[in-house]
C-alpha cells in the first residue's frame, strides 16, 4: 500500500466530516466523531471473518459460567480484540427508525472487548450519539463509512497502511487545530532527529534481542511508533524484537495512541499503553520499577504540577525514589522542582528507568524548552537534576533546535541526549550543538510553525553529532561536565554601628536593641557576637577575626550585616593557585580587594549547574568603524543645516 493510496483514503474520510458534520459540529470538533468512527470501521472489517466463531465461543463460555473470557475470545477472533454483539456495521442499516438504530449501535459498541472500550471511553464517543441521532445523521455517517470506495478491510489495506491513514487524519486534525497541536503532536521531522540521535551511535553494536521502548508523555504515540520504525531500519538484518510502553494523561490523545497501535496490529503493545486523567506520569507511575532500553519524550513546558504534588503528599513529603535519590553522600538528594513547572521531573522519571546491567544500557532523547538549562537556584530541584545527570556522566549532547519549529509556540527548544554507556571519547564530556540555523522554510505556516527539518538538515546535525569535535566552533563545542557547575557562596560583612563599643561582646538581645537605635557606618566599630576560647586560630576568610577584647588579642566572630550580605557564583573549575581551594582563590582575587572584612559562610555553600547556550555561542555584532560613524554625523549635520536654512529663509 503506497503513500498515494493512504492519502486518498484519508481524504475520503476527511470528506465525510464535511459531508455529514458541517452544520452539526464546528470544524474543530469533527475529530470527536471521525477518529473513533475510523477506528470502528477498521476493527469491524478485521473482525468480519471470525464473527460467527466469536459468537459461538461466547455462547459456550456463558453456558459454562466462565467469567474470565477475554483470552478465549481473542483466540476465537484471531485478534487482540473482538466484538460479542450480534451486529456488524453493515447490519445496522436494517434499523427502521432512528431510535432502533441508536439502540442497535449502542449494543454494537457495548460488544467490543475491554481494550476497545477503553478507547471509546477516552474518546467519549458515546456522548456524540444523542446529537447524531437527533440530527438524523447517525445512519448517514455509518452509510458513508460503509461506502465501497472507502475499503478499510485487511484485504485491501494492511496494518501498516491503516496506521498511516489514521496518523494522516490525526496530523490533519492537529494542524487544523494548530492552537492545540503542540500539546499533543511533536512534528515528525523533530521525532526523526530524536530517534536518530538515540539509535545511530550504537546501531552497529546492538545485539540481537528484545528491546523495550518507553515514552512517559506520549501524546498520540507518534514518538514511539517512529522510534520503533527507526530502530528496525537501522538494525535491518538483525533479530530485533521491540515492545512499546507509554503513558499519557490526556484522555483523547491516549485513545488515539492506543487506537493507532491496535489498527497497526500491535494489540499486545496497546495493552502496554496506560492513560487517562487518573494516569499522571508524575503522581501515578504506571511502570514503577520497570526499566527500558530506549526512552524519549516531549513533556509539557511551563505547566504546573501542583495537583500531582498534592497527590504525593506535598513538596516536602515526597518520597518517590524517582525524585528522591542518593547522590554525593546524600541519601535524600531532592530532584523535586518548583510546582510551577514539572518538565524536568519527566527527565528524572526516565533516568530512574535506565538499565544498568546490559551491554547497551539505556539511551534517552527528550525535548525541553530553554528554562531547563538554567532555571532553579543552586540546591533547587531543577539545578539538582542538572547536577545529577552531569556528575553521573549521563549527558552526551544538548542540541538547540530552530525557532518556530513547533505548531503552537515559537520558543527555543532543545533535545537532551543521555546515555549510561557513553563512548570512551565522550566520557566526562558534553557536546553542545547550535542547530538553530539548520532549517527549511515552509511554503505555508502551520500556526507558529514556519519551518521544518529537512532530510539534509537532519543529516547535517547528525554529522556534527558523530564528529564530536570543534572543527566548526560556531555550531559545536565540547565541554567537561564540571564546566557547567558552580559553587554558590554566601559572602558576609560585619555589622558596623556608630554606637557599638570596640572590644565588647554583645548578646543577641543587645544586638537587636543596638540595631534599633544606632546608625550604620563603614568606619564604625564592628559588632562582636561571639568570643572564642584561647587556641582557636584566626581565619578571617571564614569569619574568625582577631580583635582586642579586654586588652587581649582574641579570636571573635562579628554579627553579619544583612544589608551587605551577598552571594558569589564561582565555577567548579576555578583554579586553586597557591590557595586551599578555588573558592578561596576567587574571593582573594575578586572580593577581598574591595571588601577586606568579607568572609564566607561555608555552611551555606551549595553546588549548582546551568548550561548557557547564549554565552557559549554568542556572536557580538561587529562594531561600526569610525569612518562610518563620522559619515553619519556629517550627513545629520548637513540635513540639520538644510532644515535651518528653510526655517530662516
Amino acid at each position: 500500500m503506497n503513500s498515494t493510496t493512504n492519502q486518498r483514503l484519508a481524504q475520503l474520510i476527511w470528506n465525510i466530516a464535511d459531508d455529514v458534520l458541517r452544520d452539526l459540529y464546528v470544524r474543530g470538533k469533527y475529530r470527536d466523531v471521525i477518529l473513533p468512527m475510523t477506528v470502528l470501521r477498521r476493527l469491524d472489517s478485521v473482525l468480519a471473518e471470525t464473527k460467527q466463531n466469536v459468537l459461538s465461543t461466547k455462547k459456550t463460555l456463558d453456558a459454562a459460567s466462565i467469567v474470565n473470557q477475554d483470552a478465549a475470545l481473542r483466540q476465537a477472533a484471531a485478534q487482540d480484540f473482538y466484538n460479542t454483539s450480534p451486529f456488524l456495521l453493515k447490519d445496522l442499516r436494517a434499523a427502521s427508525t432512528q431510535m432502533q438504530l441508536r439502540q442497535n449501535f449502542e449494543a454494537y459498541l457495548d460488544g467490543f472487548s475491554p481494550n476497545v472500550q477503553e478507547i471509546l471511553e477516552n474518546f467519549e464517543f458515546r456522548n456524540q450519539i444523542p446529537r447524531l441521532t437527533k440530527a438524523d445523521a447517525l445512519g448517514t455517517l455509518i452509510e458513508k463509512f460503509l461506502d465501497p470506495t472507502l475499503d478499510l478491510s485487511p484485504k485491501s489495506l494492511d496494518n501498516h497502511g491503516m496506521g498511516s491513514v489514521f496518523e494522516e487524519l490525526v496530523r490533519r486534525f492537529n494542524e487544523e487545530n494548530n492552537e492545540e497541536a503542540g500539546e499533543h503532536w511533536t512534528p515528525r521531522d523533530v521525532v526523526k532527529l530524536m530517534t536518530r540521535l538515540m539509535f545511530e551511535p550504537i546501531a552497529d553494536s546492538i545485539p540481537d534481542g528484545t528491546y523495550l521502548l518507553y515514552d512517559g508523555a506520549m501524546g498520540t504515540g507518534g514518538m514511539l511508533t517512529v522510534a520503533d520504525d527507526t530502530l528496525n531500519e537501522l538494525t535491518a538484518g538483525k533479530k530485533i524484537d521491540t515492545h512499546l510502553y507509554g503513558q499519557e494523561i490526556n484522555a483523547e490523545t491516549f485513545a488515539i495512541a492506543k487506537a493507532d497501535l491496535i489498527l497497526k496490529g500491535d494489540g499486545r503493545a496497546a495493552d502496554n499503553i496506560k492513560g487517562g486523567p487518573e494516569f499522571s506520569t508524575l503522581s501515578n507511575d504506571a511502570f514503577a520499577g520497570k526499566e527500558f532500553d530506549f526512552m524519549l519524550s516531549n513533556p509539557p513546558y511551563g505547566k504546573s504540577w501542583k495537583t500531582d504534588q498534592e497527590r504525593m503528599g506535598g513538596a516536602k513529603s515526597i518520597t518517590d525514589p524517582r525524585f528522591i535519590v542518593e547522590h554525593d553522600g546524600d541519601p535524600e538528594f531532592s530532584l523535586v522542582t518548583r510546582s510551577s513547572d514539572g518538565q524536568m521531573l519527566f527527565l528524572a522519571n526516565l533516568i530512574a528507568k535506565m538499565k544498568n546491567d546490559t551491554v547497551t544500557g539505556s539511551r534517552i532523547a527528550e525535548i525541553h524548552n530553554g528554562s531547563s538549562l538554567f532555571t532553579g537556584d543552586a540546591g533547587q530541584g531543577e539545578s539538582n537534576i542538572r547536577r545529577y545527570v552531569m556528575e553521573n556522566d549521563l549527558v552526551e549532547a544538548i542540541v538547540a533546535l530552530p525557532l518556530n519549529l513547533f505548531y503552537n509556540t515559537g520558543i527555543a527548544t532543545y533535545i537532551w541526549v543521555l546515555s549510561n554507556r557513553k563512548q570512551d571519547r565522550r566520557k566526562g564530556k558534553v557536546q553542545l550543538i547550535d542547530a538553530t540555523k539548520w532549517f527549511t522554510p515552509l511554503r505555508k505556516n502551520l500556526g507558529s510553525k514556519n519551518c521544518e527539518l529537512s532530510a539534509a538538515n537532519i543529516d547535517a546535525i547528525m554529522a556534527t553529532f558523530h564528529a564530536f569535535d570543534e572543527a566548526d566552533a560556531e555550531v559545536s563545542k565540547i565541554f567537561d561536565n564540571a564546566d557547567f557547575g558552580y559553587y554558590k557562596v554566601a559572602v558576609d560583612r560585619p555589622l558596623r554601628l556608630v554606637d557599638a563599643e570596640p572590644g565588647r561582646v554583645y548578646k543577641p538581645a543587645e544586638i537587636k536593641a543596638l540595631r534599633a537605635t544606632s546608625e550604620r557606618a563603614d568606619a564604625a566599630p564592628a559588632v562582636i557576637k561571639k568570643l572564642h576560647k584561647f587556641g582557636v586560630v584566626a581565619d578571617p576568610l571564614r569569619g574568625l577575626f582577631e580583635a582586642e577584647v579586654d586588652g587581649k588579642t582574641r579570636v571573635v566572630e562579628y554579627e553579619r550585616d544583612t544589608e551587605l550580605s551577598d552571594t558569589e557564583q564561582i565555577p567548579l573549575t576555578e583554579p586553586e593557585g597557591e590557595y586551599a581551594s578555588g573558592i578561596e582563590a576567587f574571593l582573594r582575587r575578586e572580593v577581598l580587594p574591595y571588601a577586606s572584612d568579607a568572609w564566607i559562610d561555608e555552611s551555606k555553600t551549595k553546588i549548582g549547574y546551568e548550561v548557557s547556550f547564549t554565552r557559549h555561542f554568542y556572536k557580538p555584532a561587529p562594531m561600526r568603524t569610525l569612518d562610518e560613524i563620522r559619515a553619519d554625523i556629517r550627513a545629520l549635520e548637513a540635513e540639520t543645516d538644510d532644515l535651518l536654512s528653510e526655517i530662516v529663509g
